[in-house]
């Protein structure tokens, strides 16, 4: 039985991580009262004693709480933004790679990929490494989430009474194009340039897609829409990461929310032979944060990766 501990439990990440690990009986949970969280030395402790920490925590916390371990044998999963570019640092996202997915049973340190960025990585970087599409290419990326990706405070702000008219109607944020999860989504992929990102949050709790549109012209070799489906169909055989054909509500429309409380991913392609979109659909707290972080877990417990995941 393995000890494991979650650093920063009482937040949206690592309540969702606990619910979907709690009554397993190849885990042993560490916890720490509420005034022992606030001694340096006893959550030091508990970090060293884990054989497995997730740190759901702040970017800044999570490399003061990185540095606190002095345990070889401690295996990190951080779900900040902190790592995950980080020389060491393992990018958690199996399906990307045999490399990937061989190197997390042994890893020490990985990071969880981030909700926007997860949906984007999955589906440029297969393009760029099979040559489809060039690594200069300038690209746009839109992506639509639940607010619960804001965390608490964003979750308090839709949900409570008399709130703001401005969070009926979606909204765009990362106006400045400096967004967080810029970094890794080009470095995962291979884009010598970060991409036109364009985020938005709406009213509905959980779930997002993630499109990235492309000119037919941009593929390489004179690619149309059947060849990147069918990379993606040789790529994607599930069963968390899957490539679905048709894709879509069946009425025309694709909803952000159809995978809420789900831990998978559906890749889709639509558009024609000029203009193309590629979407990755998903739960921003399932396959875009607590999910991931599970599956990484099952992966390091020589456990199926589905165990505890909804798919």
């Amino acid at each position: 039985m393995k000890k494991v501990f979650i650093d920063g439990r009482a937040g949206t990440t690592g309540l969702r991580i606990y619910q979907r690990l709690e009554g397993r009986q190849d885990i042993d949970f560490l916890s720490l009262t509420e005034e022992e969280r606030k001694d340096p030395t006893r959550r030091a402790e508990m970090l060293n004693r884990a054989d497995a920490v997730f740190l759901c925590l702040p970017d800044e916390a999570a490399i003061e709480a990185a540095d606190m371990v002095s345990n070889p044998d401690t295996v990190l999963i951080d779900t900040s933004t902190a790592h995950r570019t980080s020389p060491g640092w393992v990018y958690g996202f199996p399906e990307l790679s045999d490399s990937i997915r061989d190197s997390i049973p042994t890893a020490r340190r990985i990071a969880v990929p981030g909700c926007h960025a997860s949906g984007f990585i999955a589906l440029v970087k297969p393009l760029v490494e099979s040559g489809l599409l060039s690594p200069d290419s300038r690209l746009t990326c839109h992506s639509v989430t639940g607010y619960s990706g804001g965390g608490k405070k964003m979750i308090s702000q839709y949900q409570a009474e008399g709130r703001s008219a401005l969070l009926d109607a979606p909204r765009q944020y990362g106006l400045t194009q400096t967004h967080k999860h810029l970094r890794e989504m080009k470095a995962l992929t291979g884009l010598s340039r970060e991409p036109v990102f364009c985020p938005i949050v709406s009213d509905f709790y959980s779930g997002m897609v993630v499109t990235v549109p492309l000119f037919a012209e941009d593929l390489i070799g004179g690619a149309g829409p059947e060849d990147v489906k069918a990379l993606y169909r040789q790529t994607y055989q599930g069963p968390i990461v899957h490539y679905t054909d048709g894709g879509g509500d069946g009425d025309g429309f694709l909803s952000a929310a159809a995978l809420s409380g789900r831990d998978d991913m559906e890749i889709a392609v639509f558009g024609n032979r000029e203009r193309i979109l590629l979407t990755a659909r998903y739960d921003n707290l399932g396959k875009g944060a607590s999910g991931a972080a599970v599956e990484i877990l099952n992966l390091l417990l020589g456990a199926d990766p589905t165990t505890g995941l909804k798919v």
